[in-house]
């Protein structure tokens, strides 16, 4: 069992999923910060936190921490991430890691200068299931990539309060779970795109309420993506290649896919890695990363991502107010 000390910055959702992992695994969370002081005391009441801070200043001031696990609103995390980096902290952070590229150049360059881990929390990164999905590509299961399909829609209804609508907090299907579909056909493309075409309908307070993106790489592999974030979509994802295709639905934390042979019709049912344990895996991925016993292509595939959504971004003219 590690013992790396974690700090939780954020008690929404997510954060709760991530200390029930810690529980799964038989640990318990050593810190937890949040901008709402009676949420982040009940936060550590619920899952026995030892240590609860008035601020997030605080908590990075606390030499036992190592990992800073980063749950707040993506607008944030960009300074979110330096604050923590300045303090010596290795960083898991949610998606989407930063709102463009520079941001994360930027993360990535001052992390390597103190030796220390950063991660995305991308959970496609870490789900056992693309790892055999991967080999059986490699194995030539459905010849040579030709072709990625990746749906994902929400239906949120309109809000213009929500942060979702949000210009100022970065709101808008891109960067919610735009994220999720562009690393999906990003994980099975040989190298990034170098070609990118998009289209995007906007919501009344300026995001993008639904988008068209298509990428085409130096190898002839394309991907073809569709956000929408006001009418629900199967999240769907489809690699095909010339002898076959791989269809995986719910793949943000899919344990599932299915492997098509074109020649002969035959259909074959991969399982590998369980749904509920999503968080446990990045955990410990995290923790094999920071103590060498782990390496993988995460951040070099956030990275790639991150470059892919602020193209698209450029394409549409669309830029958040603090940038």
């Amino acid at each position: 069992m590690s013992d790396l000390k974690w700090g939780i910055l954020g008690c929404g959702v997510i954060a709760n999923e991530m200390a029930q992992a810690f529980e799964k695994m038989g640990r318990k969370v050593y810190g937890v910060s949040s901008r709402t002081q009676t949420k982040t005391e009940a936060f550590a009441e619920k899952y026995g936190v030892e240590n609860v801070y008035g601020s997030y200043e605080e908590m990075l001031e606390d030499e036992n921490i190592d990992v800073i696990y980063i749950a707040t609103p993506h607008s944030q995390h960009y300074e979110n991430m330096k604050k923590a980096i300045g303090a010596g902290k290795h960083i898991l952070c949610e998606k989407a890691i930063t709102v463009n590229d520079h941001q994360l150049e930027e993360i990535v360059s001052l992390a390597e200068e103190k030796n220390l881990t950063v991660r995305e929390a991308m959970t496609i990164s870490h789900m056992p299931l693309f790892k055999e999905l991967k080999d059986r590509i490699d194995k030539g299961d459905i010849g040579t990539v030709k072709m990625v399909q990746v749906n994902f829609g929400s239906n949120k209804g309109y809000d213009s309060t929500n942060r979702f609508f949000a210009l100022e907090a970065a709101g808008g299907a891109l960067l919610d779970i735009g994220g999720y579909a562009t690393t999906f056909a990003r994980t099975f493309m040989d190298e990034a795109p170098n070609t990118i075409l998009t289209t995007v309908q906007y919501v009344e307070t300026g995001v993008d309420e639904q988008s068209g993106i298509i990428l085409k790489n130096e190898s002839d592999q394309m991907a073809v993506i569709c956000l929408t974030i006001r009418a629900k979509q199967p999240k769907r994802g489809v690699v095909t290649g010339d002898k076959g295709y791989i269809e995986v639905y719910e793949y943000p934390r899919a344990s599932k896919a299915t492997i098509t042979n074109t020649e002969t019709g035959v259909t074959e049912t991969i399982e590998a890695g369980r749904t509920e344990d999503a968080l446990v895996y990045e955990v410990e991925a995290m923790e094999g990363t920071v103590s060498g016993t782990f390496s993988d292509n995460n951040l070099e595939i956030s990275r790639d991502v991150m470059k892919i959504l602020s193209s698209v971004r450029t394409q549409w003219g669309m830029k958040y107010p603090f940038e």
